[in-house]
């Protein structure tokens, strides 16, 4: 593992209306005992949130998408270079979110403009050793734990749109009693009008770059 290494530049960022697109995700992880003791779904979640350089909040991995990766991939990709997780990636995005990159939060400028895709992953794997390992720092928090770092209104409803649809799958797997189906398959596909950017659907979830492999939750 020692041999990752995180990619760098922009010459293959996409872009959208003159906005960055940015993809990321909200890693968790279930406390197998909270769930047992039937707690609130809330309280059976821990969710990992990640330090940046020389700022006291944390925030979530997240980085620019790129023209040659699906954007589950991108997701999975910053996942693992920023907070060395790997894990099963949810179907859909929690949500799009149009904000400023923290260089440019003073700025009129429309260069800083992002566009970010975030989804919920669920953790499967911590490497002892990832990209961002010198740089980025995990911690593991309680669900308002993670509310109070959040710095900006988009983090927020953004883990308000995972509680919501971990609390709808919880309902749903206590009436059906179903069992989950898990594939390999990148099941996400990109927006139409992003250009330059022509995947199969079905596109293996294989991280070329890296080893593991990212699983997607088919709901």
């Amino acid at each position: 593992m020692s041999s990752l290494s995180a990619r760098a530049g922009r010459q293959k960022q996409l872009y959208q209306d003159q906005l960055r697109l940015v993809a990321g995700c909200i890693p968790y992880k279930l406390d197998k005992n909270a769930k047992e003791k039937k707690c609130r779904v809330e309280d059976s979640v821990l969710i990992l949130m990640i330090s940046t350089p020389n700022r006291e909040d944390l925030v979530f991995p997240k980085g620019g998408w790129e023209n040659d990766e699906t954007l589950d991939q991108a997701a999975c990709r910053e996942a693992l270079e920023e907070a060395g997780v790997t894990g099963l990636l949810g179907e859909k995005p929690l949500g799009v979110w149009e904000f400023r990159s923290k260089r440019s939060q003073n700025s009129c400028s429309l260069v800083g403009g992002c566009k970010g895709y975030m989804f919920a992953l669920e953790v499967t794997e911590e490497l002892d050793k990832w990209p961002g390992q010198a740089t980025y720092i995990r911690k593991w928090l309680k669900t308002e734990e993670a509310f109070k770092f959040c710095r900006y209104d988009w983090m927020r409803e953004a883990l308000k749109n995972f509680l919501a649809g971990l609390s709808k799958n919880d309902t749903h797997e206590k009436k059906e009693e179903s069992t989950e189906m898990v594939s390999s398959g990148c099941f996400v596909k990109p927006p139409g009008d992003v250009q330059h950017h022509e995947q199969p659907s079905m596109e293996s979830c294989l991280l070329t770059i890296y080893n593991p492999i990212v699983k997607t939750r088919k709901s």
